[in-house]
């Protein structure tokens, strides 16, 4: 039996140990493995395999997507949020109503009324307002440009009437 001789270069090779691994964001990593030859040039494949691979690679990144959603989900579960605004307190089957301001009444039997809408945003949880222009019908012709109504919500009356008045509640000075 012969005994291998150890040279000081493989007991150096084996006493050092391997250097860290260079910490690469991932959009870096990425680029350097595609930049990486696979050894491979030029292997023609037929397209049941070209499909075989395709196939298995969504698979891969659905997984992977499945997780990274799932960590999401638990991390918003545990973070303390805004709670939800409370479910509208219009019972199904309901009609709509609204308090607005009458901007105009030249039409007859027609009222336009500007209700203003306050709302929560969703994510940012600051105050958003806007308004919608309703059109009304108002039977009498009582309301006028200027007063404050409340407006209940109809059957299609016209092309854009679908609202009714209901009350003036406040008038125009």
């Amino acid at each position: 039996m012969i005994e291998s001789e150890e040279t000081p270069e493989t007991t150096e090779a084996q006493a050092a140990p391997a250097p860290p691994a260079e910490q690469l964001e991932p959009k870096e990593a990425r680029k350097r493995a595609r930049s990486v030859p696979d050894g491979a040039a030029g292997s023609q494949r037929t397209p049941e395999e070209r499909a075989a691979q395709r196939v298995e690679e969504r698979r891969r990144k659905a997984a992977k997507r499945r997780a990274y959603r799932g960590r999401a989900r638990e991390k918003a579960k545990a973070s303390p949020s805004m709670p939800d605004p409370p479910p509208s307190e219009e019972p199904a089957g309901r009609r709509k109503v609204r308090q607005g301001v009458v901007v105009s009444d030249k039409a007859d039997k027609t009222i336009t009324v500007r209700t203003e809408i306050a709302r929560r945003h969703r994510r940012y949880a600051k105050i958003v307002r806007s308004t919608a222009t309703l059109h009304a019908h108002d039977e009498s012709n009582e309301a006028h440009t200027g007063d404050t109504v409340r407006v209940e919500e109809a059957r299609p009356l016209s092309k854009t009437k679908r609202w009714r008045l209901l009350e003036v509640l406040e008038r125009a000075r």
